[in-house]
């Protein structure tokens, strides 16, 4: 068994290219093998910056030889038939077979196919695959025809010591590399996978990705707490940093103490974004007046010139942040609110200040529904939660709208509450992201979500398939968060109805739809999805849910869980499992008369109709279990209602066991038909079970 070494040389590869260009790198030559029916053990992928290297282990020395048998017309058949099948095959009629089938005689073209070697068919393979690289972007240099992602310098390809042979492009094959760019840029050869990882090291390239980001984030925790601080935690920036270095190298850097009076996270974004700097922190969470840098070298002064120049251009970049944060402080928030009125929300949803106007009345609407919230607060959080929006810092740094908004409100003089109000409105943007609590913050956020859900309703802009350009999934499973995590008891019909009414009170708005109840109702639908993906986790099924919406009516999510967790407590024992199942049985028989009878058998059961012993015990422990169903489910005492109807399991067995339903006389027929019906009745109180699979 052979192996195969690719490598390709290059111009530096932005770092959110490498991982997914060398994991196709992988998938397109693997498919090329198998589709050559040449099998092998194992493949391995590798990037750094400026290559990609792909190693196969197990590859076969030829193909494997084919033998194929295409069937003919019949013999006898039109010459016009037989000359077809013949050119189609490449055979003469000589060389083809007669074999005898159940409607006569046939030709057989019996074609085999010596197998080749394979370094001689990898050239197609390698070309193709190469070819067939998906680059987000990709270029063109010099006199070349080639696009690639940027211009390549060599292609190292080797089977078991020996050059695969091709072209690509202005770069043919051969047989060595060459190792880092400053440190080790000479030409060597290479002999298999093991040396060439071998020689790579003591040419300064870390080849394995992962091996080079745990040696960068155990440098840089290192070199901070040799500062006397901690390393922020930042696995975004750690991935990004990793495709920027091939021998990394780790060093601490000053931040100036002018720049500290500026907000924190200005500067953590600023460092991030501009330098991919780490940042340090204090022992309580704070910024420290350090930073970590990553270089892709080893400087003979130990690294005193790389710190000093970095410093130097930081204090540049963190001078902007300065200055945009000096700049902000001279307007109010409240002076920023008429420039939303010229920053386009959507075309057919308004102004961003018109957001705010809907916002600041849903806000105000669902303060008096929660508890703890203030309506004057939630109002003027809202009102000023996306004035930040217009500010230099923002406008700068996207990501800490919202942010900037509570440091400039509380220089501004707000109340904490509505300061921290307008930082927390945009949470939870994701799964990992921390829930609002406050009860004015909660209040904001999902004025802010459902706003915006309300609207994408109303104008048909619904998410389809993967395409939700709108971040409407995120926002409904943000409304669903709140809601659970608040324990806020809501109806949301109710809120998309004030939704809606906020959208027709702003002036110049017509995306109110002529049936709001239909859009609503959609609404919650949507949101049914939405909770199926949330509870996946739990371990609770889909199915589950889709029976509670069913019954129609319950729009309360708190609500809907505590009756889709009792429902699954429910079912995961005997009783309630075999109780629906009968309940599928009652409901089947009941149907099927009714259609065959053309008539409901929805009346009351009559005692004197009652012939044997456990009809009457059913009838007896039914009336009792629906009076405590009645009640449970009016205290929503979902679990004490789940355990009447698991009482009724006895007494359900035993009466399809002894009684026969469809009997000779009519009368107690019916009366057994209306028994059953009531069954069906009971259990649908707490959910639709004719939903529930398997």
């Amino acid at each position: 068994m052979a192996e195969l070494l690719l490598e390709l040389l290059s111009e530096e590869i932005p770092a959110r290219m490498q991982v997914r260009a060398a994991d196709d790198l992988k998938r397109l030559v693997t498919e090329g093998l198998k589709s050559a029916g040449l099998g092998f053990s194992i493949a391995r992928s590798y990037v750094t910056p400026r290559r990609m290297a792909l190693v196969i282990d197990g590859l076969p020395d030829k193909q494997p030889d084919v033998r194929e048998e295409r069937k003919g017309p019949k013999v006898g058949a039109p010459d016009k038939a037989i000359e077809g099948f013949l050119g189609s095959t490449g055979l003469t009629l000589d060389q083809c077979e007669i074999q005898e089938g159940k409607k006569g005689s046939f030709y057989v073209a019996v074609i085999e196919k010596k197998g080749q070697d394979t370094i001689s068919v990898l050239p197609e393979i390698l070309v193709t695959a190469l070819n067939g690289l998906p680059w987000p972007k990709s270029m063109k240099w010099g006199a070349n025809s080639l696009r690639w992602v940027r211009p390549l310098q060599n292609i190292l390809c080797i089977m078991d010591g020996a050059v695969v042979p091709f072209d690509f492009g202005p770069i043919t094959s051969c047989g060595y590399t060459r190792g880092h760019r400053f440190l080790a840029p000479k030409e060597f050869s290479v002999d298999d996978f093991a040396s060439y990882a071998s020689l790579l090291r003591e040419h300064k390239v870390i080849l394995d990705q992962n091996e080079r980001k745990e040696a960068i984030n155990e440098a840089a925790h290192a070199v901070a707490k040799a500062e006397g601080y901690y390393l922020k935690a930042d696995e975004g920036l750690l991935n990004e940093v990793c495709g920027l270095v091939e021998w990394p190298v780790v060093h601490a850097g000053q931040i100036d103490d002018q720049f500290m009076s500026v907000p924190q996270e200005c500067l953590i974004t600023s460092m991030r974004s501009h330098q991919k700097y780490f940042s340090c922190l204090k022992e309580d969470g704070s910024l420290a007046p350090r930073f970590v840098v990553v270089a892709n070298k080893v400087a003979p002064d130990g690294g005193k010139a790389i710190v000093a120049g970095n410093e130097r251009v930081l204090r540049a970049r963190l001078s902007d942040a300065k200055f945009f944060w000096d700049q902000d402080l001279k307007k109010k928030l409240d002076d920023r609110l008429p420039k939303l009125d010229d920053m386009l929300f959507h075309a057919k949803l308004g102004s961003m200040g018109q957001k705010v106007e809907r916002m600041e009345i849903l806000a105000g609407a669902l303060a008096e529904m929660i508890d703890g919230a203030d309506l004057g607060k939630a109002c003027r959080a809202a009102h000023l939660a996306k004035a930040d929006l217009v500010s230099e810092m923002v406008y700068e740094f996207p990501e800490l709208q919202g942010i900037m908004g509570e440091y400039y409100a509380k220089h501004d003089g707000e109340d904490e509450a509505v300061a921290k109000a307008v930082a927390e409105h945009y949470a939870p943007q994701g799964p990992n992201d921390e829930c609002p609590s406050a009860p004015n913050s909660v209040a904001v956020s999902l004025a802010d979500k459902i706003d915006t859900l309300v609207g994408f309703w109303s104008i048909d802009e619904k998410p389809t398939g993967s395409k939700d350009p709108f971040a409407l999934r995120r926002a409904a499973l943000g409304v669903i968060r709140l809601a659970l995590e608040n324990n806020l008891r809501l109806n949301l019909l109710d809120v998309f109805s004030k939704a809606h009414t906020a959208y027709s009170k702003v002036n110049g708005l017509s995306a109110v739809p002529a049936n709001t109840e239909e859009n609503e109702q959609s609404l919650l639908d949507f949101f049914a999805d939405r909770l199926k993906v949330h509870l996946k986790d739990e371990g609770i099924a889909h199915d589950l849910i889709t029976a509670v919406f069913a019954k129609g009516g319950e729009d309360d999510l708190v609500r809907l869980l505590a009756r889709v967790r009792a429902l699954k407590d429910f079912l995961a024992n005997d009783d309630g499992s075999n109780l629906v199942a009968a309940y599928r049985r009652a409901i089947n028989i009941v149907r099927i008369e009714e259609k065959k009878d053309e008539t409901k058998y929805d009346g009351g059961v009559v005692t004197s109709l009652m012939e044997q012993d456990e009809e009457i015990q059913l009838f007896e422990k039914l009336e009792p279990v629906m009076g405590t169903l009645e009640k449970a489910l009016e205290e929503e005492k979902f679990t004490e209602a789940m355990a009447a109807l698991a009482s009724l399991r006895g007494p359900v067995d035993a009466f399809f066991d002894k009684v026969t339903v469809n009997c000779e006389t009519e009368d107690v027929r019916v009366n057994r038909l209306r028994l059953l019906s009531q069954i069906g009745r009971a259990l649908d109180g707490l959910a639709d079970f004719s939903k529930l699979e398997g």
